[in-house]
């Protein structure tokens, strides 16, 4: 009879032990989280984190997933091979529609990183205003009408190109566009095809250094471009604090951007340039790429956020964006559909994460 009942106390005590004990070792426990990347501004925090291991601390494991466009992220999302990632507002809103995806912060404003480019003697270059609207922007209807660019579509890049058109009355279909991807592009114009290029950064500052010029970027095109972050909604609804936790990451990285002089991140950011864009940067350009991505911590985001008047500014952005493509008969209408609600509002957009971070 002792021997069972010191048995049962042992056995008993060793249970409350590991049930104690149980929480502590869970909430030690690294989790894999697979996200999707393009090679460009926005990863570099995320990359960064890495490097100083910012995300086991927080206890994650970041698997950087690369893609060459947010397309290509869309596409890759039905096998599940990641749950959040980051891309323009043009590819979040197909995602959107097509996959259910949610904007869930923004990573930083593209307004300066996507432009039209032509060569030198581009007769385009030789008319500026010619819509005293946007005085800064390069053509007309008759130096633009019937030309080719290239174009990687259904991206910012082309978001900036039918934003340009717009300025002289012309659409997509007035010109020719040869879709490629955005390595293809920068070569394929190089080499002598096409009129105009469209491209978003880093790829833009190669056309820079070549003499390019800008004929249009999106902000003086009167246009807005948030590059945002999404994730899964399955995922997100599943493990909020996982994502509130990497949202922490992030958000430690925008702050260290915003409060660390350029000169000082330039030989990181060529790092990374290189070893994750495969791309060799300057000094200059780096500098440029990073002063031309302003970003918004979290006070700003919880303010763009904000739909308790309305709308709230990121819907704004985001409404835009989907009109425009719709008209384009880029998005097809039921798709759409899909992303507004019964009120008008979109329903893909959402600051549970932020506030979450912010108690």
């Amino acid at each position: 009879m002792k021997r069972c009942t010191t048995a049962y106390i042992l056995i008993l005590s060793v249970l409350l032990v590991f049930t104690w004990f149980a929480p502590a070792w869970a909430a030690g426990k690294t989790v894999t989280f697979n996200t999707a990347w393009e090679p460009e501004f926005e990863t570099f925090i995320t990359w960064y984190a890495k490097e100083k291991g910012w995300d086991k601390e927080a206890g994650l494991e970041f698997n950087i997933k690369y893609f060459d466009s947010g397309m290509g992220m869309m596409e890759a999302l039905p096998a599940k091979q990641w749950v959040v990632g980051a891309c323009s507002g043009t590819p979040a809103t197909v995602g959107a529609a097509r996959y259910g995806t949610k904007i869930i912060a923004i990573a930083s404003d593209e307004g300066l990183a996507n432009a039209v480019f032509v060569r030198p003697d581009s007769p385009i270059l030789k008319v500026k205003g010619w819509n005293p609207k946007f005085p800064e922007v390069y053509g007309s209807p008759e130096t633009v009408k019937g030309k080719t660019v290239v174009c990687t579509t259904v991206t910012s890049g082309h978001f900036v190109l039918s934003a340009w058109l717009g300025i002289f009355g012309l659409k997509d279909t007035d010109i020719v566009i040869k879709n490629m991807d955005p390595f293809q592009c920068v070569a394929a114009f190089e080499s002598g095809i096409g009129d105009m290029v469209s491209l978003w950064a880093p790829h833009m500052y190669t056309g820079i250094e070549k003499g390019w010029k800008i004929a249009g970027n999106i902000r003086n095109c009167g246009a807005s471009m948030p590059l945002v972050i999404i994730g899964e909604t399955e995922y997100l609804e599943k493990n909020p604090e996982v994502i509130a936790k990497f949202l922490k990451v992030y958000f430690r990285g925008i702050d260290m951007m915003k409060n660390t002089p350029v000169e000082k991140l330039v030989p990181e950011y060529q790092k990374f340039m290189l070893d994750f864009c495969g791309l060799e940067m300057s000094e200059s350009m780096c500098k440029m790429d990073i002063e031309n991505h302003p970003v918004f911590d979290l006070r700003e985001q919880l303010k763009v956020f904000d739909a308790s008047k309305g709308a709230s500014t990121v819907e704004g952005w985001q409404k835009g964006i989907l009109e425009f493509f719709t008209a384009q008969k880029k998005l097809k209408e039921e798709d759409a559909n899909k992303v507004v609600g019964p009120d008008g509002r979109l329903n893909f957009i959402t600051d549970k994460y932020l506030k979450m971070l912010a108690k």
